[in-house]
């Protein structure tokens, strides 16, 4: 049997992703801060053995308490989904909040990688979820926007540098789903257009796909999101953020 661990799985897309991984034999980890949610997503998951662990990824300890479960206990695959972002403009958010999205959007991605790679086998699997946003700006969201872009081009790199050791990187780009992210950053779901948006269901879907098929180092989820991107191609870089503009949550005030 399969092991994986799932961060930021308490709900959304990280607990339907652990859903039908566990559907599919993987025993399963949910880490996430919240443990009453914790406790109640484990009971829905398909199967026996699966566990939690309450990690508060922005706290040091915690952090470092996931990194040495890592290194005692072997997994086939972490899933870096916790992240967090908030909407508004620059100045008008507080700046010690958006340090603290840029510490577990990127540096507790990054000290978790760190701690799975050091022990992964040929075989394993490390997913980073970033955005379509890694792809795009987002005015109003703008420190959400960059550290996505970070983790699409940190794991890309990572993909080239364990390739030939048979250990599968990948980067996972979904766009706008209807999960909690969006009022967890201060906006909702509605703000987007409908057709931008997928469910979580279909998000995962892929994810899971993604990683059974190990082709990709950055894949962008949904028809409709590769679509849109295909369109800003041919655009001068000046349009396409005057549309991303116009359609943030966080530029709406």
């Amino acid at each position: 049997m399969k092991k994986v661990l799932i961060t930021g799985a308490s709900g959304g897309i990280g607990l339907e992703t652990a859903r039908r991984l566990a559907a599919q034999n993987y025993q399963v980890t949910l880490v996430a801060r919240n443990e009453a949610k914790l406790n109640n997503a484990v009971t829905t998951l398909d199967g026996a053995g699966h566990t939690v662990l309450v990690a508060d990824l922005t706290n040091k300890d915690d952090l470092q308490k996931l990194v040495n479960h890592l290194k005692t206990e072997k997994y086939d695959a972490l899933i870096n989904n916790a992240g967090a972002g908030i909407y508004g403009k620059f100045i008008e958010v507080p700046l010690v909040d958006q340090l603290a999205g840029m510490q577990l959007n990127m540096d507790a991605l990054v000290t978790l990688s760190y701690g799975f790679l050091q022990n992964a086998k040929s075989g394993d699997t490390l997913v980073n979820i970033g955005s379509l946003l890694a792809h795009s700006s987002l005015p109003g969201g703008a420190v959400y926007a960059a550290t996505k872009s970070f983790v699409a081009n940190f794991s890309e790199s990572l993909w080239y540098e364990f390739k030939q050791k048979g250990i599968f990187v990948m980067g996972f780009n979904p766009g706008a789903a209807n999960s909690d992210f969006h009022a967890n950053a201060g906006g909702h779901a509605s703000d987007f257009p409908k057709f931008v948006m997928s469910s979580v269901e279909d998000v995962a879907k892929e994810l899971v796909s993604a990683m059974g098929k190990r082709r990709k180092p950055r894949v962008v989820q949904g028809w409709k999101n590769r679509f849109m991107l295909f369109g800003f191609k041919l655009l001068n870089r000046k349009s396409a953020i005057n549309i991303m503009g116009q359609i943030s949550p966080g530029m709406q005030n």
